[in-house]
């Protein structure tokens, strides 16, 4: 027999085994989650509008109120009542993107701008886009950071970010950019905000969502706050997982106890969720909880909480705990509802529009774009110009969520494949994840 044909019937016989076993699996549904290709895209476009709903409307408020005042500005909160209300100045004296205490929007002759809550996010979407492996490395996020984020100019950087690109420049590569004897500011809240996505690049897979963002993570964050920043891609990576919660509210109450499973008993994250979701479940009003936690944490630094006193700036504003209990009164009050989620973050205090973008963020991504609009009865715009805060994209930045939603989704079939062994059914467009 010619060599050629029987090499070429020998693949055939293997590939044709391999078939029928993945077809045998896939027969089998309990073998698998299944989860939609096609309704990921909109969902994805849901996380990127919601984000930047989210975002712009928190900056609003961001650093208005933080409890005790600095230089006599910033002092005390926010209530309810205070939505709708004019604006009060930020700790730097300056109220610079609305008059009033709103949603704020880029509707849909418009285009919203990057932020800080979003562009990196962005950067590393783009950056495991055109890699050949999802196995990146310090030097691959160095380059990234480097090639996309300015030098001189305004860059949209503070505290660890700002601090980890210093070193970059220096060449220092991650995760030593982390490392608390050259970055005072290792448990700040910038990890939060720039690496929630990966939990969305692993659907229903929390542990592989974790080691996917293990590295991003500890370009910025050590200790409590990469163990918060965790807990926020859980909770992304959960949120493609069907359950039999009957509403949205129950299934982000059961997304959070889960993701408090990893944070550990004894450090002051998980007391402090625990604290909050106490508060709530007792009934008590989300102001007098986040003034309970503003008193126990920054004025009484219980739980080993201690930088509101380590941080004289400004009382640790920057810091992930604070930030991270403020985070969990608006995800737990809201109870899914969308716009009062972001309303109360809004409110809450510190650094508003960090909750604001993470819970628009991934509410969205739950509800899908459509579903948003119709909430808000608004046409949004779905262009996104991320070069307002990075450079070095192309058409001069300008993207659209749709776009956007397709790399992720690309993303997506590629950790399915690679990370998860899974299978992408291409007649039902699925997604065939194993449970395991």
């Amino acid at each position: 027999m010619n060599f050629f044909l029987k090499n070429e019937r020998i693949k055939f016989s293997i590939w044709f085994i391999v078939l029928v076993f993945i077809t045998s699996r896939c027969n089998n549904k309990d073998n698998f989650y299944e989860v939609d290709r096609r309704a990921y895209i909109n969902n994805l476009e849901g996380f990127w509008l919601g984000q930047c709903i989210g975002n712009w409307t928190g900056l609003i408020t961001e650093m208005d109120k933080i409890g005790a005042p600095v230089n006599g500005r910033a002092g005390g909160f926010y209530t309810r009542e205070d939505w709708g209300q004019m604006d009060q100045p930020n700790l730097w004296g300056s109220n610079n993107y609305s008059k009033y205490i709103t949603y704020l929007f880029a509707e849909k002759d418009s285009i919203w701008g990057s932020d800080d809550d979003t562009d990196i996010e962005y950067i590393y979407q783009e950056m495991l886009y055109n890699a050949k492996s999802l196995d990146f490395t310090g030097e691959d996020i160095k380059k990234a950071w480097i090639d996309h984020i300015h030098q001189e100019e305004e860059n949209f950087l503070w505290v660890s970010n700002q601090k980890a690109f210093d070193l970059m420049n220096k060449g220092v590569v991650p995760p030593e950019t982390s490392n608390p004897e050259i970055n005072p500011y290792y448990e700040m809240i910038d990890a939060q905000l720039t690496t929630e996505i990966f939990g969305l690049f692993s659907p229903t897979k929390p542990k592989i969502a974790l080691d996917l963002s293990n590295l991003p993570i500890r370009t910025t964050a050590r200790e409590n706050a990469a163990d918060i920043s965790e807990f926020y891609v859980i909770m992304h990576s959960l949120a493609s997982k069907n359950t039999n919660h009957k509403t949205i509210k129950d299934k982000i109450l059961w997304m959070a106890k889960t993701a408090r499973l990893h944070l550990p008993n004894k450090k002051y994250p998980a007391k402090m969720f625990d604290f909050v979701y106490e508060k709530y479940l007792n009934k008590i009003p989300w102001e007098d909880t986040r003034d309970q936690l503003n008193f126990r944490y920054q004025i009484q630094n219980k739980d080993n909480y201690f930088w509101s006193k380590k941080d004289k700036t400004c009382n640790g504003c920057f810091a992930a705990g604070i930030n991270f209990g403020a985070s969990i009164i608006s995800l737990l009050y809201g109870e899914g509802d969308l716009k009062e989620t972001i309303k109360i973050a809004s409110l809450a205090g510190w650094d508003s529009d960090n909750p604001t973008s993470t819970w628009g963020g991934l509410i969205g991504f739950m509800l899908g774009k459509e579903k948003i609009e119709e909430i808000f009865e608004i046409k949004f715009s779905s262009q996104f110009n991320i070069h307002r805060t990075r450079k070095g994209f192309p058409n001069q930045g300008i993207d659209n969520f749709r776009n956007m939603a397709l790399k992720g989704q690309n993303i997506v079939d590629r950790v399915v494949l690679k990370k998860m062994s899974g299978v992408i059914d291409t007649i039902s467009n699925r997604w065939l994840i194993p449970n395991d």
